[in-house]
């Protein structure tokens, strides 16, 4: 694929992303009016938390990046026979485990969520193995949904399966305003969104793989050369798959022990920052896998390089001026979009706070969206998972130094101690704004995990640094110098938001990153980059 073919790709899988993160703003603004930020919506985005894991663990993440690179392999090397007999295997294969595992999840949801969350009561408790019984079946659905929006993403269709996640929105907002005061207010009817989400999105996909002929029909396909190839790569990504979305689990295991509402902060303050790295990230690592994929198949190690020095410059473009404006902007963003009803402004001053540390890291967190496909697109998925490992362990090791420099080394620590008998562990549940130190963990661990995977990236050899990047990082540096000169002065002028109605509130949020988005893109233009310049 061109440069030009590249760039026009991520751009429609922005803007369909796009699309869902502001429904999906409008969404979590639903959620903040009408649940507010508690014990029962921590409850459900513990509960949510689990089928994600397994849909990133089955489909969007080990299983993925195992499929595309075979599937590209086929399309090169084999008839439309051969992928479609590909593809109904792996779907039979695939939709076996997961009703497996679903029926055994649906089973056991009560010890489940004792060991999810044992500090939550007995009422929480009882609230979250009930929304894992509703919840979970999502993870079949959406799995085979992300399935199929791989194969439309071999094919160049990527507009269907960006858009998808529209539904999961929009299923989500009806069951706030509509489902939840039928059933008198209980965080129960967001559940039965999600299950109701997860139908949609699945069958959103169907007439596309239609089109293509490829609508699959399932097949158990454990014999097939095509699904023995995708388990074998798939066993080092599955651990390492399984390792991330373990450490996920244990951050929100670990918020579930801190001040009631930590879950929730964490929430909004992440979905902030899925924004930009929804909009941007996943849409360059959607484009960037089968362009690799199809350029190692093809033996072409030049374009493989230049593809991937593409999908470098652009995160460097992206990711500076969105860690910075996400970081500046905290406040005034949290308190815009989810300040109202429940949501009070202790609330959007706990979330500014997480934002502002896991910020730290957007440039980071979209590198990794390039950096591993790079590997899983040459069919190696050993490295990456041993780069995943480590940054998991940095994440652990640095939650600990975190929280131990909290409760021993300041005075709301010590103080904390003295009120609890001296248990660290009680101290630390105490003491409010410690979900923060949780999210500068993970943007520590971020960070490890990028800068990993750009050493040994080089040192395999597959990767020549194209001409030109003295200039563009001293472009984006002048930029964002100026970027923040200007966040900062309006900052000043407004310094307190919590007291204005929304109106007063947007118009001065759309100056700020407005603004800034403009000064931004101005000094580059000024600088002499060019829309030309991002084609590769």
């Amino acid at each position: 694929m061109s440069g030009h073919r590249l760039l026009r790709s991520t751009s429609v899988i922005s803007a369909m992303t796009f699309l869902s993160r502001v429904s999906g703003l409008v969404r979590d603004q639903v959620y903040a009016h009408v649940f507010g930020a508690g014990g029962a919506m921590d409850a459900f985005f513990v509960a949510f938390r689990v089928p994600n894991f397994m849909r990133r663990l089955s489909a969007e993440g080990s299983f993925s990046m195992a499929f595309v690179p075979v599937l590209a392999q086929y399309r090169e090397k084999r008839t439309h026979a051969e992928v479609k007999q590909l593809v109904d295997r792996v779907a039979g294969t695939l939709s076996a485990a997961l009703l497996a595992i679903t029926a055994l999840f649906l089973v056991l949801a009560p010890q489940i969520a004792r060991v999810l969350a044992p500090k939550f009561d007995a009422g929480q408790q009882a609230l979250l193995a009930q929304l894992l019984q509703v919840t979970f079946p999502y993870a079949l659905f959406i799995s085979l949904a992300s399935l199929a929006g791989g194969i439309l993403n071999s094919y160049r269709r990527f507009a269907i399966p960006a858009l998808s996640p529209v539904l999961l929105n929009l299923a989500m907002i009806a069951a706030a305003l509509w489902l939840a005061p039928l059933m008198g207010g209980s965080v129960v009817a967001l559940g039965w969104g999600v299950f109701a989400a997860g139908i949609l999105q699945l069958a959103f996909h169907v007439p596309s793989l239609l089109k293509l002929g490829l609508l699959p029909r399932p097949r158990w396909g454990t014999a097939h050369e095509g699904v023995r190839r995708i388990m074998k790569l798939m066993v080092p990504t599955l651990f390492g798959a399984s390792v991330v979305q373990f450490n996920l689990l244990l951050n929100t295991w670990v918020a579930a022990i801190l001040v009631s509402g930590s879950v929730s902060w964490l929430y909004y303050s992440d979905r902030l920052l899925e924004f930009p790295l929804g909009m941007f990230g996943v849409a360059i690592g959607t484009v960037i896998l089968p362009h690799l994929s199809s350029r190692h198949a093809a033996t072409d190690p030049e374009g493989f390089s230049r593809g991937l020095d593409w999908g470098l410059r652009l995160c460097v473009l992206i990711g500076v001026p969105a860690a910075l404006g996400l970081i500046l902007c905290a406040g005034p963003l949290v308190a815009t979009l989810f300040q109202y009803g429940r949501f009070g402004a202790d609330d959007a001053r706990m979330s500014a706070w997480s934002l502002m540390a896991q910020s730290t890291a957007v440039p980071a967190f979209l590198l990794v969206k390039v950096l591993a496909p790079a590997f899983y697109s040459r069919q190696d998925t050993r490295t990456p998972v041993r780069a995943a490992v480590v940054s998991v362990l940095v994440n652990a090791a640095a939650t600990l130094l975190l929280f131990a420099g909290l409760v021993f080394a300041t005075d709301a620590g010590r103080a904390a101690l003295d009120a609890n008998a001296g248990s660290p562990l009680r101290a630390l549940a105490s003491i409010e704004g410690a979900h923060a130190l949780l999210a500068l963990a993970i943007a520590i661990a971020g960070w490890v995990n990028a800068l990993q995977l750009a050493w040994l990236l080089r040192r395999a050899g597959v990767y020549q640094r194209q001409p030109g990047w003295g200039r563009l990082l001293r472009q984006v540096a002048v930029a964002a110098l100026g970027l923040v000169v200007l966040v900062l002065a309006l900052r000043g002028v407004w310094p307190d938001w919590s007291g204005w109605s929304w109106w007063a509130r947007g118009w001065r949020l759309s100056l700020l990153v407005g603004g800034g988005a403009a000064v931004y893109v101005g000094l580059l233009l000024l600088q002499g980059l060019r829309p030309r310049d991002l084609r590769g």
